[in-house]
Parts: structure tokens; C-alpha cells; sequence
């Protein structure tokens, strides 16, 4: 069973996320008081596989969830295989759409000043929330349907 295993947040943009035990997405906005949070953009929430982040741990990296700046860490569902349009259904109500796979990575981001490597700009998923709710570690993540299925 694919489930979120953190859920992350931060005050500001360009720096880690700490984890968090609960969370509210709300539509249309990503996950309240986060930084990244806006009703006026496809990158409202951020979504990395802790596969990922262990890939970064085999290279020597000391790294955790939150310090690719996600909102959301996942296990056991591939997110980059996933087609833009892909409908993600967490817990019981929450219905996120992919939006973007991948990103441009600026240097001034807080992890690649640390390392000198991200892994954001091609395994970093991004979504916009078409339905909000709680979001909590633990909760179940699966495809729903890739848009116009």
C-alpha cells in the first residue's frame, strides 16, 4: 500500500520543511500556511518518493524528508511515472491532479548550497488541489485516474 510518510511545511520559500503531524490542503491553495501555498499557480503542492530521497542517502547525503522543500513524501508509489493530468486520492478526501514532473532548480536553494545536488528537478512532482481535506503520515495515496480516462 502506497502511503504519505511526512508531511512538511516552512514559513519561507528556498529553505527546508519540517515535518509536521497534520496538515489541511485546501483547494485551489496547497497546504495553509505554507510557503509555497497559492491559489494563483499549477505548484501548489509538492510531492517527492522517499525511493528519492534514499537515492541521495546511497550517495553518502545526509538528508531527510522535508529537505527538498516537499510538502508530501511518499512510499511505494512511483511519482514520476505518473502523467501530468494523474489524479491522486489521499486518505478519504483529498484529490490532488499532476500538474508538472520536475523542475529548474535554482543554486539558492537551501539543500543544493548544502550538497551541491538536488534531485527536485527530476524526481519532484508538483499538483494542484482539486479537493482539500486533512493529510496526516499514514494516510493511503493512489491513483485515482489520469485526466480525461
Amino acid at each position: 500500500m502506497a502511503r504519505i510518510i511526512t508531511v512538511c511545511w516552512s514559513e519561507e520559500k528556498g529553505t527546508r520543511k519540517k515535518a509536521i503531524a497534520e496538515g489541511i490542503l485546501r483547494e485551489d491553495y496547497g497546504l495553509i500556511d505554507d510557503a509555497h501555498a497559492d491559489c494563483c499557480t499549477h505548484r501548489q503542492v509538492s510531492l517527492l518518493a522517499i525511493e528519492s530521497i534514499n537515492k541521495m542517502r546511497g550517495l553518502g547525503f545526509d538528508v531527510d524528508p522535508g529537505d527538498f522543500a516537499e510538502n508530501l513524501t511518499t512510499e511505494g508509489i512511483e511519482l514520476v511515472s505518473l502523467p501530468i493530468g494523474t489524479q491522486l486520492g489521499i486518505g478519504e478526501e483529498i484529490i490532488l491532479e499532476i500538474t508538472q514532473i520536475g523542475k529548474e532548480c535554482h543554486t539558492g536553494c537551501a539543500i543544493f548550497r548544502q550538497i551541491g545536488k538536488c534531485i527536485m528537478p527530476k524526481e519532484g512532482v508538483f499538483a494542484k488541489v482539486i479537493r482539500g481535506g486533512s493529510v496526516r503520515c499514514d494516510n493511503q495515496i493512489k491513483r485515482i485516474r489520469r485526466d480525461g480516462e
